[in-house]
């Protein structure tokens, strides 16, 4: 009773206050080539507008635009030279807007803001300089560019995702209802009394869900291949070496909960209570940098949200090993530490 209650009335009070779609702490980072008053007007009402992270202010696009291949920025905004003196005798002039687009729902509301706050600032520009023969209608152009996904396609960010969660959905509720159900039809007390190890009793429940759901992620490459047309700008083998360490993590999580049940009812309860919260706060439907501070520390703990993060870098930005060696330590510990867990907390008797 208490499962049933208390795990839809925590998800019901959480989840609603961490999911939000409208997207806001967009990191910006500025090549600044022009350092005029109307530069700094500008930048000033783009920081301003609570939409914009300012990280950092670069001298060429090429030193910016090695924030968005690190995923460290979002947005890069390029304003060139002589800004401020053509858009006075001229008229118009051009910003660049380029954007991380593997994410597409954040790059096309972080492309909207900042074509909005423009579009006001070049509004503004006109009437100061309404009693100058100079001025034009056009004002301030923009060029934007989309990196890695120019069609914003939002298959493209969202089907690695759901990827990500059948694999782990696949894992851990088939590892959580394993050792149960030994509890159920009473097998377990057999097993208790061999000479078997607590050990080798894990690796033997791991290892064939292991395969498995490596069976279940290679299909779902197939179905992205053929069906929508996906592929991998990076290498494969690099993604089953991921794969493969996180579903040791995610199959140790669900062992670790069938310690703890003594119903298969119980454990798929507890399992559907994590998942929903993993699959949530892990980044698939909502910006982790959108969501309050206490959200993104549970989406730091959340093993899905390092999946997610290296399948759209493997995929759609080719990245390699080094790229992804943060995500790859988080969750060799995470695999670590949760199968010690679930080895220790089997209760064998002799």
């Amino acid at each position: 009773m208490a499962i049933i209650f208390v795990a839809p009335i925590m998800q019901f009070l959480i989840l609603p206050l961490a999911v939000n779609f409208e997207t806001k702490n967009i990191n910006l980072v500025v090549v600044d080539n022009d350092h005029s008053s109307y530069s700094t007007q500008l930048l000033s009402k783009i920081t301003g507008s609570g939409y914009f992270r300012l990280i950092a202010n670069s001298s060429s696009f090429n030193e910016a635009y090695k924030f968005i291949e690190t995923d460290e920025a979002d947005v890069i905004l390029e304003i060139p030279y002589k800004f401020e003196e053509n858009l006075i005798r001229e008229g118009r002039q051009k910003v660049l807007i380029a954007m991380n687009a593997i994410n597409g729902t954040k790059a096309n509301l972080g492309g909207s803001y900042l074509n909005g706050i423009v579009a006001n600032f070049n509004k503004d520009i006109l009437i100061q300089l309404v009693g100058s023969t100079n001025v034009s209608s056009e004002g301030i152009e923009v060029a934007s560019v989309q990196w890695f996904n120019p069609q914003r396609d939002y298959q493209l960010a969202l089907i690695p995702g759901i990827l990500a969660v059948l694999v782990t959905i696949v894992g851990g509720f088939l590892s959580a209802l394993n050792i149960v159900k030994e509890k159920e039809v009473g097998t377990i007390e057999q097993i208790n009394v061999t000479p078997i190890k607590r050990r080798d009793f894990i690796l033997a429940k791991l290892i064939p869900f292991w395969i498995l759901a490596n069976i279940v992620f290679t299909v779902g490459l197939i179905l992205s291949y053929y069906v929508y047309d996906i592929t991998s700008q990076g290498s494969i083998l690099l993604l089953y070496l991921f794969i493969a360490i996180y579903l040791l993590a995610i199959l140790g999580f669900g062992l670790l909960i069938s310690t703890f049940c003594d119903t298969q009812q119980q454990a798929m309860f507890i399992m559907f209570f994590f998942m929903m919260i993993f699959m949530l706060l892990g980044g698939l439907f909502t910006p982790i940098d959108s969501m309050p501070e206490w959200a993104k520390w549970i989406a730091r703990i959340n093993p899905i949200t390092y999946l997610i993060e290296v399948i759209r870098m493997i995929m759609l930005k080719g990245s390699e090993l080094r790229n992804m060696l943060p995500q790859l330590g988080v969750i060799i510990l995470m695999a670590i530490c949760l199968n010690t867990w679930a080895i220790f907390n089997y209760k064998k008797t002799s």
